[in-house]
């Protein structure tokens, strides 16, 4: 029998072994939901595909439905595909968040998407805000370059000792920083759940309050696939990753920062999708909070 030569030996090793490499981050891209996710309530309210790989939520006149991870993480990557309710969904929130409870805790800290609906034809808009030590108060509202309701986009949130960046599709939305001090605005001390879920809120979340959810079109449906996450998963008392994050991407200092490229998508966003900042709210706050000094350029 032939033997192969010892280049081809290490040919075919190399191609094997970076096979191994894709199907294994494969399988980690498309874990079911039930290795992940259990449901917070309403489990008559939550569907899947036929695969598995596709997670749909519903909502009608009695209630709602939401999911949450097993794990809690403290710092890391947090992604997931989601498609909204389409048409008219004046009325209707779709979260997506991470919370250091599995209730609004008047302790909790938080970092919040919420998807507004609203009538047909009228935009989506995304309200992002963050909650340390119960204190929230912090959104901010884009509008979307996309109809969120045709397909599916990406929402990621990265979070390190440094900043946290909202993403939509890769683009960054928000840069929430940190000031390297004990302060009452970054939250970074509580490992947090990841959550999803869909209610209504028509008391204040479509032109605050004064547009109603109708009903006659019930269920609403929302739909996420392909979460993926890459963070330090939590174990009490203390995980090692916490004190030897920079090990990880998403705490090197590369991800400290925005890059040449995401400043760039960042400055477009900043020109044209946002339509409210709490930072420049003066009438709300006559002195503005202490992170709004902070320069997400830097």
């Amino acid at each position: 029998m032939a033997t192969l030569p010892l280049s081809s030996v290490m040919i075919l090793l190399i191609a094997i072994l970076m096979a191994m490499a894709a199907s294994s981050e494969a399988a980690v891209s498309k874990g079911s939901f039930e290795e992940n996710f259990s449901i917070m309530w309403s489990k008559e309210h939550f569907t899947t595909s036929e695969d598995g790989q596709i997670w749909y939520l519903s909502l009608d006149k009695e209630t709602g439905c939401g999911f949450q991870t097993k794990q809690r993480y403290r710092f890391g990557w947090f992604s997931m595909k989601l498609k909204l309710v389409g048409g008219d969904s004046a009325g209707v929130v779709t979260a997506y968040y991470m919370c250091s409870e599995n209730g609004a805790g008047p302790e909790r800290d938080e970092i919040d998407f919420e998807f507004l609906g609203n009538r047909t034809g009228q935009p989506y808009l995304i309200q992002t805000n963050v909650y340390k030590n119960g204190t929230g108060g912090r959104e901010m509202r884009h509008v979307l370059w996309f109809d969120p309701t045709e397909d599916y986009h990406t929402y990621s949130v990265l979070w390190n000792e440094h900043q946290l960046v909202f993403f939509v599709d890769n683009v960054p939305m928000r840069v929430f920083k940190n000031n390297g001090k004990p302060n009452n605005f970054f939250p970074n001390e509580k490992p947090m759940y990841l959550f999803s879920s869909i209610w209504n809120a028509d008391d204040w979340a479509t032109r605050g309050g004064l547009e109603k959810t109708n009903w006659k079109l019930a269920p609403f449906v929302s739909s996420y696939k392909d979460f993926s996450v890459d963070a330090c998963q939590w174990e009490d008392p203390f995980p090692a990753c916490v004190s030897t994050t920079t090990n990880k991407w998403w705490d090197q200092y590369n991800a400290w920062h925005l890059n040449d490229d995401q400043k760039k998508d960042f400055a477009w966003v900043q020109r044209n999708l946002v339509i409210y900042d709490y930072c420049t709210d003066s009438e709300r706050y006559p002195t503005l909070p202490e992170e709004c000094s902070l320069s997400p350029w830097d």
